[in-house]
């Protein structure tokens, strides 16, 4: 049997009617950027997320970037991370010459270590950037209470998240997220796109003039600023897709569930845990598991897709390593990305699939 990592031919095939008439929309009015097409999608998902406005981008990356400028994050301020996330997290902060602070992951749910963030504060800390890893929300509670403490903002990464909650409140928590639409995320668009969403008029004002060379209205240009637009093509799938991120959460949870119960009693395997504070999403399902290459090489030769998220600690990619991050800096991290494994998961996954994969894991440690 054949299992794809995720199948965005299977999704396509369900939808097919409502994503062509969408792309059809946007052809036949000759609206390719911006419009009335895009703007809907801007105020629906700004609802969606219970935010007052929304700024449709070509990026979560841009996203990211964007609302560190927004915020006001110049050169050698520090912005707290972690380092057991994808590239780009830490690579906008040092693209406009801040320092990104990383924190070791906690062991049990992956996310930030919560007990860790205060040891690293300093009179430079301007904000931190929360990551809701994997679909799963960080601890907020006491990141807000230290944001209030020490007088800096949050800037939560939302880009594996959507519609995840913590404390039945979905992501941003604070006042602005981030979200990348890269299209194996939960919501995907057909191509790159991203977003950001927030409650902060003056955040909203300044992301607008920076998607567009400084500018709002046309040959106006009131600051310098980036090409970054979402193409209305994007926006239109977008919508369309949106209705239904609800339900796929709904399947993505049953599928983790079903594959937790039927891994549950292979000693080699941790499951992922759902923290009591969070609504899952399961943007990616993550075990850690012993001989996990051994594992990853078996699943592979019977057809079923895996990734490491994340094989190399962000700390230990070449430009941080130039900047004097070493091995052994933030261990839980590092003894994750030697054990992680993500397998096969989308809405679309069929019960045979997920039986599939779970008889040959357990045949890999008969």
């Amino acid at each position: 049997m054949k299992v794809n990592f995720v199948d965005l031919k299977r999704q396509i095939r369900l939808y097919r009617k409502e994503f062509l008439s969408a792309i059809v929309k946007v052809v036949d009015e000759a609206s390719f950027l911006g419009g009335p097409i895009l703007e809907q999608f801007e105020n629906d998902f700004a609802q969606f997320c219970h935010k007052k406005y929304c700024v449709a981008l070509n990026s979560g990356t841009d996203a990211l970037f964007f609302a560190l400028l927004a915020y006001d994050i110049h050169k050698g301020d520090e912005v707290i991370t972690v380092p057991n996330s994808y590239f780009s997290t830490a690579m906008v902060i040092s693209n406009i010459g801040a320092v990104p602070v990383f924190v070791d992951a906690d062991h049990l749910s992956g996310e930030i270590d919560i007990a860790k963030i205060e040891s690293v504060i300093t009179k430079r800390t301007k904000a931190i950037m929360p990551i809701h890893l994997y679909g799963q929300p960080c601890d907020m509670d006491p990141i807000i209470a230290l944001a209030k403490k020490y007088h800096f903002a949050i800037i939560e990464d939302c880009c594996q998240s959507h519609n995840a909650t913590y404390k039945e409140k979905l992501v941003p928590v604070t006042e602005t997220g981030a979200f990348s639409f890269y299209p194996g995320k939960n919501l995907g668009a057909f191509g790159d796109a991203g977003a950001i969403v927030t409650n902060n008029k003056v955040i909203y004002e300044r992301v607008l003039h920076l998607r567009n060379d400084g500018s709002i209205k046309k040959y106006v240009h009131t600051s310098f600023g980036y090409k970054s637009r979402m193409d209305t093509i994007q926006a239109a799938v977008l919508s369309a897709k949106l209705s239904c991120l609800k339900d796929w959460s709904k399947k993505r949870r049953h599928w983790a569930k079903l594959y937790s119960s039927l891994l549950v009693n292979i000693k080699e395997i941790k499951t992922p845990i759902e923290m009591p504070y969070a609504y899952h999403v399961y943007h990616l399902y993550m075990i850690e598991c012993e001989k996990r290459d051994g594992l990853q090489a078996y699943l592979k030769d019977h057809g079923v897709d895996t990734i490491i998220h994340y094989p190399i600690p962000i700390h230990l990619q070449t430009p941080y390593l130039a900047l004097g991050f070493r091995s052994g800096m933030f261990p839980v991290t590092e003894k994750r990305a030697k054990s992680i494994l993500s397998l096969p998961m989308f809405p679309e996954l069929l019960e045979s699939e997920v039986r599939y994969v779970c008889r040959l894991i357990h045949s890999f440690y008969s």
